[in-house]
C-alpha cells in the first residue's frame, strides 16, 4: 500500500522504540496493540503501569511486549534530572523544579529520547501542538545548520487500483510567516521527508504570481526565497515563483513558464505562509480525496510529531509508522 509498505519494511528491519505520551488513551493503546501485532516497533507508553493496563484490559487491547514507563518511580531520574538542569541553567533552573518539570509526561517522554532510551517521540492526543514542540525545542533541539522547526504533510490518493499518487506540502502548521530564509529551509525539510515516502520531489514555490506576472512583496519574497533555495540545493528540481495552476496543470505550466522541469509537474509544494498551507492542504483533503498524514515536525535532532487531538487510532498507528522510520 503506497509509500507505508516501503516504510514497514525498513522498522521490521531496523527495530525502533517510540514514546507514547498519553499511554493511557485508548487511541494510543489501539494503535500500540496494533503495531505490535504487525512487529513493526516496540511502544514506550508514559504513565502509571496499573491505569496503563486497566485502561489497555477496558479496551481489551493486548499490549504485551510495551514498555510501561511512569516518571514517579523512574529509576533514571536523577540522571534526567542532570541533564535538564544543564539545558536549562541558563534559566537557573534549580533540581526542584527540574524534577517537577519531569513529572509531565510530555517533557518526560522527550527526554527519554535526548538521553537515548527511546528513538523517537508521538504526542498530542490529548496535548497541543505548542505542548509538543516546547519540550522538543528545548531538550532535542534543531539540528545542525538548521534555524527553525518546520512541518509538511504528506498527501496520498489512490488514482487506479494499487496505483496511488503522493504530494507533499511545506509548512501547513508551525511557521505562520517564514522568512526568505526559513522558506529555504523549509524547502530542504520537505524534500527530504518526501524523499523518505518514495517521492522524487519537483518543487514548486508558490504564489499569486508565475514569473513575475505579479507583483507585490509577497511575490518578491517567495520569488527571492526560490533563488536561494535552487543555490543551496542545486541537486533539486525547483521552480518559482509559480500559481498553483501553472505547478501541476502540464498546459499551463507549459504556458506561463517554457521549458521548466517542474512547472506543470510539481509534486512537492512550499507555500508562502500558514494561511495559504493550511487552506492549501484541507482543500486537497476534503476536495480531493487525500488522505493527509502530518504534520510531520522537520529540523530536530529527533523525530518529534504531533498527533491532532481529533485523531483517531488509525491515525495514530499511520504516524506512528512515519515517525519512527524517520529516525
Amino acid at each position: 500500500m503506497y509509500g507505508f509498505d516501503s516504510l514497514k519494511e525498513i522498522l521490521r528491519a531496523n527495530p525502533r522504540k517510540i514514546v507514547f505520551t498519553e499511554g493511557t488513551d485508548p487511541r494510543i493503546l489501539g494503535a500500540a496493540s496494533r503495531l505490535l501485532k504487525d512487529k513493526l516497533l516496540t511502544p514506550v507508553l508514559v504513565g502509571n503501569e496499573k491505569e496503563v493496563r486497566d485502561a489497555a484490559a477496558a479496551g481489551t487491547y493486548n499490549i504485551s511486549g510495551a514498555e510501561i514507563i511512569d516518571p514517579a518511580n523512574y529509576s533514571k531520574m536523577e540522571q534526567m534530572i542532570d541533564v535538564l538542569c544543564e539545558l536549562r541553567k541558563s534559566k537557573g533552573m534549580t533540581r526542584e523544579e527540574a524534577r517537577d518539570t519531569l513529572l509531565k509526561a510530555n517533557y518526560f517522554g522527550t527526554m527519554l529520547v535526548k538521553i537515548g532510551e527511546a528513538d523517537a517521540l508521538l504526542g498530542g492526543a490529548t496535548y497541543s501542538t505548542a505542548d509538543t514542540v516546547r519540550p522538543a525545542l528545548q531538550l532535542i533541539k534543531t539540528k545542525p545548520g538548521n534555524t527553525i522547526v518546520s512541518s509538511c504533510f504528506i498527501l496520498i490518493r489512490e488514482k487506479n487500483v494499487g496505483e496511488y499518487e503522493m504530494l507533499a506540502m511545506g509548512d501547513c502548521a508551525i511557521n505562520i510567516k517564514p522568512t526568505e530564509d526559513e522558506l529555504v529551509e523549509i524547502c530542504g525539510e520537505t524534500a527530504n521527508t518526501a524523499k523518505v515516502f518514495g517521492i522524487d520531489p519537483k518543487i514548486a514555490f508558490l504564489s499569486y504570481s508565475t514569473k513575475g506576472s505579479g507583483k507585490g512583496e509577497d511575490v518578491d519574497k517567495v520569488r527571492n526565497a526560490c533563488e536561494k533555495a535552487k543555490a543551496k540545493y542545486p541537486e533539486l528540481d525547483i521552480e518559482g515563483e509559480l500559481q498553483f495552476d501553472a505547478a501541476v496543470a502540464p498546459e499551463v505550466g507549459q504556458l506561463k513558464a517554457p521549458g521548466s522541469a517542474v512547472a506543470g509537474h510539481a509534486n512537492t509544494f512550499i507555500f508562502p505562509d500558514i494561511n495559504a498551507g493550511n487552506i492549501g492542504y484541507k482543500i486537497a483533503q476534503r476536495l480531493g480525496g487525500f488522505d493527509a498524514f502530518g504534520p510531520i515536525l522537520m529540523g530536530l535532532n529527533a523525530p518529534i510529531n504531533d498527533l491532532s487531538r481529533g485523531c483517531n487510532a488509525s491515525e495514530v498507528y499511520s504516524m506512528a509508522i512515519i515517525t519512527a522510520a524517520l529516525a
